[in-house]
């Protein structure tokens, strides 16, 4: 059974950090891409970072500066290091991982349940 399981969401000030972290199983994570997304209120996907099984890594514009992705192989799990985040970080951060990288989480071929972080100002 695929599973994807993201963890390290919660509630922060402006400026704070958080560290997602997802762990993944059931399917050949070396040949894969590990992406996170992210749906905030009222707003469509947004592909927020990923990283190939090279260490190619893709980070949108918002973020670039501030997030950091990382994967650990051997342990199958994929973390993104979020630092000085915003109120416009609010969102439902999905992680999700196919062989190639879709606009959103729902085209991937295998993504989680999401975990919520919020940041006030």
């Amino acid at each position: 059974e695929v599973q994807l399981v993201e963890s390290g969401g919660g509630s922060v000030q402006s400026g704070e950090s958080l560290r997602l972290s997802c762990s993944a199983s059931g399917f050949t994570f070396d040949d894969s891409y590990m992406v996170w997304y992210r749906q905030g209120p009222g707003n469509g996907c947004e592909l927020v970072s990923y990283i190939g099984a090279g260490g190619t890594t893709y980070y949108t514009d918002s973020v670039k500066g501030r997030f950091t992705i990382s994967l650990d192989s051997a342990k199958k799990t994929v973390s993104l290091q979020m630092n000085s985040l915003k109120p416009d970080d609010t969102a439902v951060y999905y992680c999700a991982a196919d062989t190639v990288v879709s606009l959103c989480y729902y085209n991937m071929a295998y993504w989680g349940k999401g975990t919520l972080v919020t940041v006030s100002s």
